[in-house]
């Protein structure tokens, strides 16, 4: 159950990402001033586990500015881009419309996504990488999806791996190449706040709202928050790959992602459940 002081972090969280917006459309991180490749933000791994798309309505969760929410359009499925910032869903229907593309999105906390899509039904319901360290209540999170879902249907989460987060997906000012646990692998240690002035994009200073929070979740909770929802876990992956250089050794893939020479460590994870 979500508390009343948890949805206070949440709408810190909203404002937080209204004030990111400008400061991500205008970044070279996401490119969005040449022709943004959706592609590129997935793995082919990704592509493996889903399967094919076409003619499916997908439902992707938490979308931010879109830029990978077209990629299923692309594949011919009718396509649907949720996410609780208003400024980053304006964004999102201007990329889309840029690109010639028919792809809806819709402005909602992902908690209340059943009620905002007026009880519509998808095929796949698919939520991409860095957005579950916003959700508080997993519990919730998962039995919203398996509401989303039709009898057969598939929910697909692509995220970075808990490793990856104990690391610190973003090196600090000054940090060496060394590879040291700094935050929990596991969850329930309650809200981690962060005042940032940047975010992990280039670009100029974010301005306003530069609080917010985020919940550590290892993958086991992940998995039994899917079980308890009454959905079957189809398929696990991991990866070495990121589709930016994190740490400065990492060296190019043939994908166009990034992978450190050594240690072979997970960095990325997909899990694949069925309702």
């Amino acid at each position: 159950m979500t508390t009343d002081e948890q949805r206070r972090l949440m709408r810190a969280n909203q404002a937080n990402w209204d004030a990111r917006t400008p400061v991500h459309v205008a970044s070279r991180f996401y490119g969005l001033d040449q022709d943004p490749d959706p592609d590129r933000w997935f793995g082919a791994f990704e592509w493996d586990d889903l399967g094919e798309v076409a003619g499916l309505d997908v439902l992707h969760l938490q979308c931010h500015l879109g830029t990978e929410t077209p990629a299923f359009a692309r594949r011919g499925a009718r396509t649907v881009g949720l996410d609780f910032s208003g400024a980053s869903v304006t964004a999102a229907r201007e990329i889309a419309r840029t690109a010639g593309l028919d792809v809806s999105y819709v402005q909602a906390d992902v908690y209340d996504a059943v009620e905002a899509l007026d009880g519509r039904r998808f095929d796949v319901v698919y939520t991409g990488k860095g957005a579950l360290c916003y959700l508080p209540d997993l519990e919730r999170w998962a039995d919203v999806i398996a509401r989303l879902l039709r009898p057969g249907g598939r929910a697909y989460v692509v995220e970075f791996h808990p490793l990856l987060n104990a690391l610190g997906p973003k090196p600090a000012p000054g940090e060496g190449p060394e590879l040291l646990l700094r935050h929990d692998y596991l969850g329930d240690g309650g809200a981690v706040h962060r005042d940032a002035t940047y975010t992990y994009t280039d670009g100029p200073a974010v301005e306003g709202a530069t609080d917010s929070y985020e919940w550590m979740h290892g993958i086991g909770e992940v998995v039994n928050a899917f079980l308890k929802a009454g959905l079957s876990i189809r398929r696990l992956s991991e990866s070495d790959e990121l589709p930016w250089p994190r740490w400065p050794r990492m060296e190019r893939t043939p994908s166009g992602w990034w992978r450190l020479p050594e240690p072979r460590i997970p960095l990325l994870y997909g899990l694949l459940a069925a309702r």
